[in-house]
């Protein structure tokens, strides 16, 4: 391996600066401010916040838009398939007439009379609010809190696990987990002595430069996905001296661990509520096997 691969090891660690970070904020800011300024929406509680590699400070430029959830929590979805023998009824559930697809609908409303037609896309799962030189392009998701019941707890009361759901156009349901996201991903960042961001950024942008310089394997890997193969990682094979060597342990661990489905079905998501490689994901281990080995050779280990 060259010796300047540590250099540039080092600069891609680095977060993004700090003018990207305050656009990002403003995008934020502003989506707030079309929801609270909603008179249809003022019927609902609802939170705005960031989710995804901005919030988690993984994220490098060119990874895709600010990631925005506008939660209805007032309202919410379940899920008792990890509850047996808990019903609605003892959970205290009752029907709501307020439905996800209206509760979207006024989502657009309410973008589109703060930043105009033109500014707002609707996607089949996000709403694209286009960038300027103020803010960075968002996608806006409509989400309702999603509570997934887990057993009865020591007062009589049904515990729950609680995150994020929402309905794409073209059907079905994609639930998420953005709090335990952040939270799991402070603590590793812990535990490794901040590595675990630092390599994340790193291996996104070594990812971002394979592309450029066509090598294929690279093509199909989401950035998500590079984050949650490195946390997966043992936190002891972070916080060498040398960033090359962490770089070295991480894609020898994760490809070692990726080549059969055993050695990784039991890999979650940073969440770790979600399985990386099971249920129907947007990836495929062996895609990521590929990539890891392809990584690999492209920065000349041996």
């Amino acid at each position: 391996m060259s010796s300047d691969w540590e250099e540039t090891f080092r600069a891609w660690s680095k977060p993004s600066s700090a003018t990207e970070q305050q656009r990002a904020d403003n995008a934020e800011r502003m989506i707030r401010e079309a929801i609270t300024g909603s008179k249809a929406l003022a019927e609902h509680t609802v939170e705005v916040f960031a989710q995804g590699s901005y919030k988690n400070n993984t994220n490098v430029r060119e990874d895709s838009d600010v990631d925005i959830c506008v939660c209805c929590t007032d309202v919410f979805l379940y899920d008792f398939s990890m509850a047996q023998g808990i019903t609605k009824q003892d959970a205290g559930i009752s029907d709501s007439a307020y439905f996800y697809k209206q509760f979207k609908n006024e989502v657009e409303q309410a973008l589109v009379d703060k930043f105009g037609r033109r500014g707002v896309a609707r996607g089949n799962k996000a709403f694209d609010v286009h960038e300027n030189s103020y803010r960075l392009d968002a996608d806006a998701v409509a989400c309702m809190q999603h509570r997934r019941y887990t057993c009865r707890g020591a007062s009589g009361g049904c515990l729950y696990e609680a995150g994020t759901e929402f309905h794409p156009d073209s059907g079905g349901k994609i639930v998420n987990w953005p709090r335990q996201q952040y939270e799991n991903g402070v603590w590793k960042n812990k535990e490794t002595g901040n590595r675990f961001k630092f390599m994340t950024r790193l291996l996104k942008r070594l990812r971002n430069r394979m592309a450029e310089d066509g090598v294929p394997e690279a093509e199909p890997i989401a950035s998500f996905l590079i984050e949650c193969l490195v946390w997966n990682v043992p936190s002891e094979g972070f916080g060498h001296e040398a960033y090359a060597d962490d770089v070295r342990y991480v894609l020898a661990h994760t490809f070692n661990q990726t080549m059969t489905e055993e050695s990784c079905q039991e890999w979650g998501e940073v969440s770790d509520l979600k399985y990386l490689f099971r249920g129907g994901t947007p990836w495929t281990r062996e895609q990521a096997h590929a990539f890891l080995g392809a990584a690999w050779n492209y920065v000349e280990f041996e």
